[in-house]
């Protein structure tokens, strides 16, 4: 570590970021409409500090193993929409309609596990969320507001389920009336407290990029692709490098073309201002592009493919471009974490959209970690990512929302993400917070 900060001491402070005090992260990372929760899970137990730009509080909770098993129940509900191999529609149907009744009891239950201790200082605040483990892949927006335990004990008159309290007391009901914690909170999700004074330091005087959005999507994965030159075909079976066919094997993954990502694309390009947008489609979609130094001169970077997110060998963390080019000839298109922190690309937002295939065994949060650090060591100030293998039609809608709240009515990307998800969910077709609550904000939530 001493050889990497004495080498490299951008990479050492944003990746190894020496600890602020408390006095130092409460006067430059929080303000009085902001508090910090950082959680650190343990073999006996974990605990939750809350931090105000005033106080400290400290709460223990239970154990890592029974955190990250309710953790691991409530992802698995989120994510029940997704197809599964060898299941008959049917099969997910019925799947899907029992994650949709168990969801708010588990994820109340799980709310009240890590944000019941510190519920009555949570008021209205926006919370800078520091998680460990499988914490870090948990939508902590989706799960419902905590009670306070003096609510509690006032709504049950002190008798338990006795009484005329006993319907809305049941932990089904009372999930059932309270609203998701993104109706009230701004929520932005950190490496750690440290890492975001860093990051300030670092983005401090810097001068925005003079164009506005560059977007990469819908890649070219196959030779056998509708849009490699006819006559070609005889290039199928193309074979992919060796790293990128260890970790899709590792995160049992598959490359399937992302239709809705052009539609995503389109509909982000026609918020931009005129001569303002980079579209890189196709073929353009490359590994050769994101390295090549064209999207350094945009604000936002828009990446809308597949990535491997791979906890147990974080190393295979990547995202997945064109693999072949035009004349079905393999090409390189995997764009490995490594790759990522050697980029050139201080933007002010990159998003990483519709891109999750799947996770390595455990869940440690180590590949989700390692991406969003790669690119905010490469020079973007934030970024979105999404949590797991999002529905392209929902994504498209929810990223029309976020882009026009951003471009058009100016908000900031926290409170434009925030605002563009409480939109999606009011819809009925997709109030399921496996549409809205699959990306979250990580770094700076201010303006620059």
């Amino acid at each position: 570590r001493a050889q990497i900060r004495a080498s490299s001491p951008r990479y050492g402070a944003l990746t190894q970021p020496q600890p602020l005090n408390l006095a130092e992260i409460q006067q430059e990372a929080l303000d009085p409409d902001t508090i910090l929760l950082e959680y650190s899970l343990g073999e006996n137990a974990s605990y939750l500090f809350v931090v105000s730009h005033t106080s400290i509080t400290s709460y223990q909770l239970p154990k890592r193993a029974e955190i990250e098993a309710a953790t691991q129940r409530v992802r698995e509900l989120l994510t029940a929409p997704q197809s599964r191999l060898g299941e008959t529609a049917v099969e997910r149907q019925a799947r899907i309609k029992e994650a949709r009744a168990g969801y708010w009891p588990q994820a109340a239950a799980l709310s009240q596990m890590l944000l019941g201790p510190a519920a009555s200082q949570l008021g209205a605040k926006r919370l800078l969320i520091v998680a460990d483990g499988a914490l870090q892949y948990l939508p902590f927006g989706a799960l419902p507001a905590p009670e306070v335990e003096k609510d509690r004990d006032k709504e049950t008159g002190g008798q338990g389920d006795k009484g005329t309290g006993k319907i809305r007391n049941h932990p089904q009901a009372r999930a059932a009336i309270r609203n998701p914690l993104i109706v009230e909170h701004e929520i932005v999700h950190l490496p750690s407290a440290s890492a975001l004074a860093v990051l300030r330091r670092e983005l401090s005087g810097r001068q925005p990029a003079p164009k506005a959005v560059a977007v990469l999507a819908d890649p070219v994965f196959s030779a056998d692709d509708s849009r490699v030159k006819p006559g070609a075909k005889a290039q199928a079976g193309v074979e992919a490098p060796s790293d990128l066919t260890r970790a899709i094997s590792d995160t049992r993954g598959e490359l399937r073309r992302l239709l809705m990502t052009r539609d995503e694309a389109e509909t982000i390009l026609s918020a931009t201002p005129r001569n303002g947008g980079f579209a890189a489609l196709d073929f353009r979609a490359s590994r050769a592009t994101a390295t090549g130094g064209e999207l350094s001169n945009y604000r936002i970077v828009h990446f809308a493919t597949h990535g491997l997110l791979n906890s147990e060998h974080p190393e295979l963390s990547g995202l997945v471009l064109s693999l072949v080019d035009e004349q079905g000839r393999p090409q390189d298109g995997f764009l490995r974490m490594h790759e990522i922190f050697n980029l050139r690309l201080p933007a002010e937002l990159v998003v990483l959209s519709a891109c999750e295939t799947g996770l390595g065994k455990k869940l440690d949060g180590e590949g989700l970690v390692g991406l969003t650090r790669g690119f905010m060591y490469a020079g973007a100030a934030r970024v979105v990512a999404s949590l797991w293998r999002v529905d392209d039609a929902a994504t498209a809608e929810l990223m029309k929302y976020f882009y026009t709240n951003m471009l058009k009515k100016g908000m900031r990307p926290a409170a434009a993400l925030r605002e563009a998800q409480n939109t999606l969910r009011q819809n009925p077709q997709w109030s399921s917070p496996h549409y809205w609550a699959g990306f979250t904000l990580q770094g700076e939530f201010k303006d620059q």
